[in-house]
């Protein structure tokens, strides 16, 4: 049976399974609006910020996956590891690996965003928000977890 764990644990995964939630709720308005038949403007902020742009983009599909989907998933995986497989002790490990996957992934869109598209998608700047604030916490917990062990 794995020890308890200790309030700074639980307060780590907390904010982990809360910033997967924002990251799954960011993934499924940006899957909506990828799968959506009209442009809209609930991200058109001018030339340089456009959801849609970005959204419907060659770059937003990944072998046939819409990458809103990849982070819908990715996200609920790190949801499922900070909650239900919270006490294991491998899940410290898995949510580094998962988020610093997560964020390699965030950067690279971020880098096509920047010098290939020359637009930037406010969901996807606050999916990289979310996916760094993750790796942050599972990097703390991680640390934490081989000062305990």
């Amino acid at each position: 049976m794995p020890p308890p764990l200790d309030s700074k644990a639980r307060r780590i995964l907390l904010a982990i399974s809360l910033l997967a939630v924002a990251g799954m709720a960011v993934s499924s308005l940006s899957l909506y609006h990828h799968y959506g038949t009209s442009t809209s403007s609930y991200c058109d902020f001018g030339a340089s910020f456009n959801c849609d742009m970005v959204n419907r983009s060659i770059y937003s599909v990944v072998l046939g996956v819409p990458v809103a989907l990849i982070g819908l998933l990715g996200y609920a995986a790190l949801f499922m590891f900070s909650t239900l497989y919270r006490r294991r002790a491998q899940t410290p490990a898995l949510l580094l690996l998962g988020s610093l996957a997560g964020l390699g992934f965030t950067l690279y869109l971020a880098y096509v965003e920047n010098f290939i598209l020359a637009v930037w998608c406010v969901l996807c700047l606050s999916s990289l928000g979310l996916i760094v604030a993750t790796a942050v916490l599972s990097g703390w917990l991680m640390k934490d977890s081989r000062i305990r062990n």
